[in-house]
Formats: structure tokens, sequence, C-alpha cells
């Protein structure tokens, strides 16, 4: 299985889980939630590492977006859904930096995502 197939297949798989944490949100079921965004996490540390080596160039810089700042779980879960089909889709036009930056965006979702559940099971403490 070439380099290709295998960002394909971990995609699918990131994607896969973004679904799980999207019904999981929606059912408000926390763990199921936790769980299947490590498995996204995963998945996306893979993607990422097989598109930096896969490139001919070096990976571009990018920025972390302060747009994510204030956005609520939903909203985060769609455009790191998105992002993730967006960069299937580049990896199937054989487009290696623009999968790359939309697999970077999609851990940027992510890492707002896991902020946010920490800073609301934080908050959940104080009060109990």
């Amino acid at each position: 299985m070439g380099a290709s197939e295998k960002i394909g297949k971990s995609l699918k798989t990131a994607i896969t889980h973004t679904e799980n944490s999207i019904q999981a949100l929606d059912r408000n079921d926390e763990d199921a939630l936790a769980n299947s965004l490590w498995h996204v996490g995963a998945e996306l540390e893979y993607t990422v590492f097989l598109l930096s080596i896969t490139m001919e160039t070096k990976p571009p810089q990018l920025d972390k977006s302060s747009e994510l700042k204030k956005t609520e779980n939903d909203k985060l879960l769609a455009k790191l859904h998105e992002s993730l089909k967006e960069a299937e889709g580049f990896i199937t036009d054989g487009k290696f930096t623009d999968a790359y930056k939309s697999a970077y965006t999609a851990k940027l979702c992510l890492s707002k995502l896991y902020d946010n559940l920490a800073r609301k099971k934080c908050e959940a403490g104080k009060k109990g």
C-alpha cells in the first residue's frame, strides 16, 4: 500500500470517528465524544505525518487560526469534518500540499475542541 492509499485510509477512519463524535455530542455523551475525538486525533497525527514525508517540498508554515477562539463545539466538529473531507478530496486529486493545509485546519479544530472539553470539565469540578 502506497503512501497515498495509507493517507486516504487514515482520513476515512478520521472522518468516521468525527461522525461518531457528532452523534455523541448530539446525545450529550461526553465519554463517547472524548473517546471518538481521541481516535480522530490519532488518525489525524498519522495523516499529517505521512503527508509531511510524502510531499516533495517542505510542508508550509501555517498560522494558528484565531477565528476558532470562541467557536462552539458543534461548529468546531462541523469544520473538523469539512476539513477532513476536503483533505480526502485533495488526496484523490494528488494535491498533497492542499491536503496538508486542510489536515492542519482539522488539527486546529480538534485542539480547540480538546480545550473546550477540558474547560467544561474543570468548570464542572469547581461547581461540584
